[in-house]
C-alpha cells in the first residue's frame, strides 16, 4: 500500500515528491451517466486528483434518513477516480459553502433557532458527528493507505471567514481521525492574514482560495504555513451566476497565465471549477450581502468542461500549461460539440397548483402564518389560504418576505412580493371569498451570518393593520410537486397562466444531451421523464436547461413537466442546438 504525508516543502507519495494537480467535480451536479466521462477528461487535461464536496442535506434530508445511491453514491464516484488512475481529495465540510442551498447543512438542523451553525455547540456537535462517521464509512476504506485514491480529506471550509471557535476545528478534527482518517489534514482560507489566522489548527495544513495574483497570494500562504507544500486548494478559473444578472466569464489566456504563475513556484492546484455542472433539483444557494441574490440552475462556472461536459477555450489553455510541467496522456477528448437535438414541446394545462396541492397534500390549521420551521422545514413551497368575506379595497402588510409570495384573492393573482425588493405591502382589491399566499424558497443563503436562517412570511399578516387570522397550510418539495396528479384531458391554449402545472411529450431518438429552451416561459421548475432539471427565469441569465441525456428514453416517449409559478407567453417550448448562459459583461 502508499503513503501520503505532507514533507518538508511537498507533498510525498511512498517518500517521493507529489504535485497535486487537481480538478473539483461536484458529484451531486453530475448525472451519475456521466462521472466517468468528466473524470477521464480531467486525466486527459493533465490533471491527476478530482476533488469534491460532500452534501450533507442531500445525504441526510432527515435526521437518520441517510441516502447512498444514485447520484449520491460517493463510493461509486470515488471508486470510478481510482479506475481513471487518480487521486481523490474529499472535503465533507460540514459546511460547504459551494453555493449550494444552506451551504450543505441540513435544514433540520435549525428548525429550533437555538441550535449553534458552525460552532462547538453541543446538539451541532452530537448531529456532525453521526454525519462524519457515515461519510468516513465510505472514505477511510478508500484512503491511498488503503489502497483506494483518497489522499486528502479538509476540515470545514473557509472557516476564517466566519468564526473563531478554536474548540469547534479541534472537535472536527477528533472526529475525523477518530473516525480513522490517516491521510493529511486540511484547512481552505482566503490568503488575508486574519482569515488564516482564524481557520486552521496545529496539526492541520493550511491551504488558499484565491483566482488570481497566485504568486502574491501563495507568499501570504507561505507567512502562516512556514513549511510544508503550498497549495491552493480552490483556484477560482471562473464564477457563478446569480438570477438578474450577467453570466460570468473570465479570460482563458489571462486564466492559463495565472496559472502557469502559480505552478511556477512549485505549489499544487485544484481548479475551482474543472466541471461545474448544474444545481439539479432545488439545490441552488443564494448570497445576502445586504441584498438577497439567488444562484442559477446552471453552475457552468465558466469551467475548463462546461455545464454539458465539453471542452472550451479554456480546457485547452489550461492543458497546454500543464504540459509544461507534468507528461499528458496521448489521447485527447473530441474539440468540437456537435448541436444537439433540437425540437419543440407542446404543454397543455393539467391543472391549478394551489388546487391540486390542497386536495392532495396534509392540511394544517393554525391561528397565524406559520413560517417554513413550523411546518416543513425543507419545503420548496408553502401555501396558505384563510377565508374572508366581503373584504373591501384594503392593504396587506407583512414583516418579512423570504423569498417570493404570490397574492391571489378569489383565484387570481393580484401582485407578488418580492424578498430582493424588501416588499412588505401590497394593495388587495376587494376579497369575496378567499385570499392565498403562495410562499417560494428561492434558495437558501450559502454564505455568511443568515446561513440556517428560517424562511417564509416572518412576522405574520394584516390587512389595514388588523392581524389576519385562521388559516389552512400546505408544504410541499419538490418530489411532491411531480407527484400531484394532473388531468386526464389537458386544457391546451396559447400561454400558461400563473400557478399552473402544465405537462407535454415529445420523442428522443436517442439519449443524447439537450438544451431545453426556456425563454418563452416566465418562473418556475422543469421536469423531465420525473427528473428535476431545476428553476428556470426569464430574468436571466441562463436561457437554457441543461437536459442529460441519460434521463431521456430512446424511440419513446418522453414527458416534460413545468410549474409555471408566473406567466409563460408561449405554451410552446423548444430545444436549442446548444448551450445559452445568457449575456457576458463587456
Amino acid at each position: 500500500m502508499s503513503r501520503f504525508t505532507v514533507g518538508e516543502r511537498d507533498f510525498l507519495l511512498d517518500g517521493a515528491p507529489f504535485r497535486v494537480l487537481s480538478g473539483a467535480i461536484h458529484y451531486f451536479r453530475v448525472h451519475p451517466g456521466h462521472w466517468r466521462d468528466r473524470i477521464r477528461k480531467a486525466r486527459l487535461m493533465g490533471l491527476n486528483t478530482v476533488e469534491t464536496y460532500v452534501p450533507w442535506n442531500l445525504h441526510e434530508p432527515r435526521p437518520g434518513q441517510w441516502s447512498a445511491t444514485g447520484a449520491l453514491d460517493l463510493d461509486r464516484f470515488l471508486r470510478t477516480i481510482a479506475d481513471e488512475g487518480m487521486r481523490a481529495i474529499v472535503r465533507p465540510g460540514p459546511y460547504i459553502c459551494a453555493e449550494f442551498t444552506n451551504g450543505g447543512l441540513p435544514t433540520w438542523l435549525f428548525t429550533d433557532a437555538t441550535v449553534g451553525v458552525r460552532r462547538n455547540e453541543p446538539r451541532f456537535m452530537r448531529a456532525i458527528g453521526d454525519y462524519l462517521a457515515r461519510v468516513m464509512e465510505v472514505v477511510v476504506p478508500l484512503q491511498i493507505d488503503a489502497g483506494g485514491p483518497v489522499v486528502l480529506v479538509q476540515v470545514e471550509n473557509e472557516y476564517g471567514a466566519y468564526g473563531d471557535d478554536a474548540d469547534y476545528l479541534d472537535a472536527l478534527t477528533g472526529m475525523l481521525r477518530g473516525a480513522g482518517v490517516t491521510v493529511p489534514l486540511t484547512t481552505v482560507d482566503q490568503p488575508q492574514p486574519h482569515m488564516l489566522d482564524k481557520g486552521s489548527r496545529p496539526g492541520l495544513h493550511r491551504t488558499a482560495s484565491f483566482g488570481s495574483r497566485a504568486p502574491e497570494r501563495l507568499r501570504t500562504l507561505r507567512t502562516h504555513q512556514p513549511t510544508g507544500p503550498l497549495m491552493s486548494s480552490e483556484y477560482w478559473d471562473g464564477w457563478f451566476d446569480s438570477w438578474g444578472l450577467y453570466h460570468h466569464t473570465t479570460s482563458a489566456e489571462e486564466s492559463a497565465d495565472d496559472l502557469d504563475a502559480l505552478l511556477a513556484t512549485g505549489a499544487s492546484v485544484n481548479l475551482y471549477m474543472f466541471h461545474g455542472g448544474t444545481n439539479f433539483g432545488l439545490t441552488n444557494g443564494a448570497n445576502d450581502k445586504g441584498i438577497y441574490q439567488p444562484i442559477t440552475t446552471t453552475y457552468d462556472y465558466d469551467a475548463p468542461l462546461d455545464e454539458a461536459g465539453r471542452p472550451t477555450a479554456k480546457y485547452w489553455a489550461y492543458r497546454k500549461v500543464l504540459s509544461k510541467y507534468t507528461p499528458l496522456p496521448d489521447e485527447t477528448p473530441e474539440a468540437t460539440a456537435r448541436a444537439a437535438p433540437t425540437g419543440e414541446v407542446a404543454l397543455a394545462a393539467v391543472g391549478s397548483f394551489p388546487e391540486l396541492a390542497f386536495a392532495t397534500m396534509p392540511v394544517t390549521t393554525t391561528d397565524t402564518v406559520p413560517t417554513f420551521a413550523e411546518t416543513r422545514d425543507d419545503a420548496a413551497y408553502v401555501l396558505h389560504r384563510t377565508r374572508l368575506r366581503h373584504v373591501t379595497a384594503s392593504v396587506l402588510t407583512v414583516g418579512e418576505v423570504r423569498d417570493r409570495v404570490h397574492v391571489v384573492v378569489d383565484g387570481h393573482c393580484v401582485g407578488v412580493l418580492r424578498r430582493e425588493d424588501r416588499a412588505r405591502a401590497l394593495t388587495l382589491p376587494p376579497v369575496d371569498r378567499e385570499l392565498l399566499l403562495v410562499v417560494e424558497d428561492q434558495g437558501r443563503v450559502n454564505y455568511g451570518p443568515r446561513l440556517g436562517e428560517d424562511k417564509g412570511v416572518i412576522g405574520g399578516i394584516r390587512i389595514d393593520g388588523s392581524p389576519v387570522t385562521g388559516w389552512e397550510t400546505v408544504a410541499l418539495t419538490a418530489p411532491d410537486v411531480i407527484a400531484l396528479p394532473r388531468a386526464d384531458t389537458p386544457a391546451r391554449s396559447h400561454s400558461i397562466p400563473a400557478l399552473t402545472l402544465a405537462a407535454g411529450t415529445f420523442e428522443a431518438e436517442d439519449a443524447r444531451d439537450r438544451f431545453l429552451d426556456v425563454s418563452s416561459l416566465g418562473k418556475g421548475v422543469a421536469w423531465v421523464n420525473g427528473f428535476c432539471l431545476g428553476r428556470y427565469w426569464s430574468r436571466g441569465p441562463q436561457r437554457t436547461l441543461y437536459v442529460p441525456g441519460p434521463v431521456l428514453l430512446p424511440n419513446s416517449r418522453n414527458t416534460l413537466v413545468v410549474l409555471e409559478l408566473d406567466t409563460a407567453t408561449s405554451a410552446v417550448v423548444r430545444f436549442s442546438p446548444d448551450l445559452d448562459l445568457g449575456p457576458v459583461e463587456e
